[in-house]
């Protein structure tokens, strides 16, 4: 066979030879004749395997030493070599915490307590070297801080709320008690300082370790749903809260059962939310165990300690207590004991020894014929009550709100009678004689009928038509009154003075600007009305009332917030919705008629004038003039100034009215343009105009004579208002305004 002269090919040919030398050395038996074609090799024959590639060697640098110590040394020294990431320039983590080691050296907070903003709740104390020596570092203390993300969004009012909650529950403030009221007012952000309060105790503690593995929140059943909402909104899927609204017996006891069982650092589902309701039915279950923190919203449901919903939570196993009330003394200073008791018990002493050293004094001292001996003693058992409870509640007024909020205008608009309803009133207290009863000093049943017919009968006749049909008594001979051919039907706003001024309100409002209205009221009767009018005006609505599911409520209030819904109106029960709801979406609210308890109306009144309202916001209460419900109003403005001067410490708070003035109830005053304004005794009118400050230069701190009194255009500064008044409706009113606190003239 010819071969190639090429030099490629005879290079090839030498390097070929010098191999077959080396192989002669070291014999092998001769492969078979059927040649296989190597890697890389073509058909013809030739190779393009790369001249760099070289063979497979076996290795020799194997250890020649046997030597035990010499091995020991030469692992060793393999061993001594640090770990290197195989990546140029690498300079993450180097790896010298391996998974399930515990680590190394003093321990450490959660989050960055010297990061800007950072909140911090404990502060371990300052040690000297030789202190810090003798320290057993598993067993140092660690700073406390809240999680950035929630302190971020935190205002400064509520930065302050959770440090004062945090040492309330870990026993700084009072040595031996855990529990704190948060008697913010409503609008301040009650709950994001709870959820940051939670947060923090289910992920640390100055011990470096969770300080509660769980908390339960219990709230009104139309509130869990939102408690739900807040908890997912600030911490973004951080934590799996179990909420509890509805279900069967069986369902909701399996749920709790799983609850209490769980255990250890990281929980699944840490919080339970859960109604009042279904809390004292299942409250067996929750006893079995024990929960680290409970905090109960609208707390003052537990005024009476006598009751099957207080006495279910307080025999719950938790050392802490949270309650959350924006008005904690409604009716009388038992009650506020009540509430001080469930979440740190004893240390007011017992109801009786707080009835005799406490409530007697204050309200004896309180009352507008008090002696100066009474007045100096009620004085002094009010300091030693604010001193003792200031330690474990904090209260801030919705003036904070200002800084942050529009301004708010709250106008009291006294409406007159209509003659028809001036009829009815008369011919009423003539039949039923209610006042003979209260002169004998009992309140009977037919009493308190009378005064719910005569809140009706101001309301508009209609509410009163059927008793007139039927002549109850208070009612025989009433038919004759109402105008011939008259029905129920139909509303007619003519024949109620408030129904006319609400007529007059909603269609300014409604042709004048693109604001929204909530219309509140006590009686879902007067909402039937409501619906009437709507109808008859054409107004899109929207209705709640307790006949609502909860998850419907919490879906029609999110449509009514949103900017695009048609609905014009919201009307709402005050009864059934007036905690809680967020009803931003409207910046006017009517409050249609008066609550005894002035709580629930400041809770209703408190849902327009909110966080996240944009809008100038008007808040109009109407009262029938000279009647039951100015009394009413009356009645608020004392048990008012009683929780001015317990829970606000507002000490120059008016002796505004006699106890004994409450028999005047039954009574009807047509020669007044405002029955309260002539008993408050108020030093800004003169000739009944308003002036700017009291004419002897004195300060005005009551509660009324905050409120200006306006008995001509002049001092309106509403323009629905203004309209009202041009359409010849008669009234008076008075206005509180936000305006002056934010130093606007």
């Amino acid at each position: 066979m010819r071969r190639s002269l090429a030099p490629s090919q005879l290079a090839k040919r030498k390097a070929g030879d010098e191999d077959e030398e080396e192989e002669e050395e070291d014999w092998q038996p001769p492969a078979s004749r059927k040649r296989q074609k190597a890697a890389g090799e073509t058909e013809s024959g030739e190779c393009y395997r790369s001249p760099f590639r070289k063979p497979l060697a076996q290795l020799t640098n194997r250890p020649h030493c046997l030597d035990s110590s010499q091995h020991e040394a030469f692992i060793r020294s393999i061993l001594s070599k640090p770990f290197k990431v195989p990546i140029p320039n690498y300079k993450g983590p180097l790896g010298l915490r391996s998974l399930g080691v515990k680590r190394a050296g003093l321990r450490g907070p959660l989050h960055d307590p010297f990061e800007e903003g950072a909140l911090v709740l404990y502060e371990p104390p300052v040690l000297s070297a030789h202190e810090q020596l003798k320290m057993d570092k598993d067993k140092a203390p660690v700073h406390v801080v809240v999680d950035p993300v929630l302190s971020r969004v935190l205002r400064p009012h509520q930065r302050e709320g959770v440090k004062f909650l945090w040492d309330c529950v870990t026993s700084r403030r009072i040595p031996g008690s855990h529990g704190c009221i948060m008697a913010d007012e409503m609008g301040l952000g009650k709950t994001l300082q709870c959820i940051t309060l939670m947060w923090t105790l289910l992920r640390q503690s100055p011990d470096c370790k969770p300080e509660i593995e769980k908390a339960v929140v219990v709230s009104p059943s139309s509130l869990v749903r939102n408690w739900y909402n807040e908890v997912e909104k600030w911490l973004g899927g951080r934590i799996q809260p179990l909420a509890i609204d509805g279900g069967s017996k069986e369902e909701i006891d399996r749920k709790l059962v799983g609850f209490m069982n769980q255990r250890g650092l990281r929980v699944p589902s840490p919080i339970l939310i859960i109604s009042y309701e279904t809390f004292r039915l299942h409250a067996e279950v929750l006893q079995r165990g024990s929960v680290g923190l409970v905090i109960c919203d609208e707390g003052h449901r537990l005024k009476n300690s006598e009751n099957q919903t207080y006495q279910a939570l307080n025999s719950l196993n938790t050392p802490r207590r949270v309650l959350i009330s924006g008005t904690p003394i409604q009716n009388d200073l038992l009650e506020y004991f009540s509430l001080v008791h469930f979440v740190n018990s004893g240390i007011l002493g017992t109801a009786q020894e707080f009835k005799r050293h406490f409530e007697m004094p204050i309200l004896k001292g309180r009352d507008a014929d008090a002696s100066e001996a009474e007045r100096h003693k009620g004085e002094e058992r009010l300091k030693e009550l604010i001193s003792i409870v200031n330690r474990c509640l904090i209260r801030r007024t919705s003036d904070i709100l200002s800084k942050y909020l529009p301004v708010k205008i709250e106008q009291v608009v006294c409406c007159r009678l209509t003659p028809l309803q001036a009829e009815l009133y008369k011919n009423f207290l003539k039949q039923a004689k209610p006042v003979e009863e209260l002169k004998e000093g009992k309140i009977s049943v037919s009493s308190l009928s009378s005064i719910t017919s005569l809140k009706k009968l101001c309301n508009h006749p209609a509410l009163i038509y059927d008793k007139c049909v039927e002549e109850e008594e208070g009612f025989m001979g009433a038919l004759g009154l109402f105008p011939s051919g008259y029905s129920t039907k139909s509303v007619e706003p003519q024949l109620s003075g408030k129904m006319l001024v609400l007529d007059y309100i909603l269609a300014v409002t409604k042709s004048t600007s693109n604001d929204k209205v909530v219309l509140v009221s006590n009686y879902t009767q007067t909402l039937d009305l409501f619906e009437k009018l709507c109808r008859n005006r054409r107004y899109l609505y929207v209705r709640l009332d307790g006949t609502m599911s909860i998850k419907k409520r919490a879906k029609i209030v999110e449509r009514f917030n949103s900017p695009s819904s048609p609905e014009f109106i919201f009307m709402l029960s005050s009864k059934a919705g007036g905690c809680g709801l967020n009803l931003i979406g409207a910046n006017r609210l009517v409050m249609f008629d008066p609550d005894w308890n002035p709580a629930n109306d400041e809770q209703a009144m408190a849902r327009v004038w909110r966080d996240g309202q944009k809008k100038l916001c008007y808040i109009y209460r109407l009262l029938s003039t000279g009647t039951i419900e100015e009394k009413i109003f009356q009645r608020q403005t004392h048990k008012k100034a009683l929780s001015s001067c317990v829970v606000d410490e507002e000490q120059d708070v008016e002796r505004h009215f006699s106890l004994g003035e409450l028999k005047e109830l039954f009574t009807l005053n047509e020669t007044t343009t405002s029955d309260t304004h002539d008993k408050i005794k108020c030093r800004r009118c003169v000739n009944g105009h308003q002036v700017r400050a009291p004419p002897d230069g004195s300060d005005c701190t009551s509660d009324l004579s905050q409120w200006h009194h306006c008995a001509d255009k002049r001092g309106l500064q509403d323009s629905v208002l203004k309209a009202a008044w041009d359409a010849a409706v008669t009234f008076t009113f008075y206005h509180h305004s936000h305006e002056e606190q934010r130093g606007i003239p």
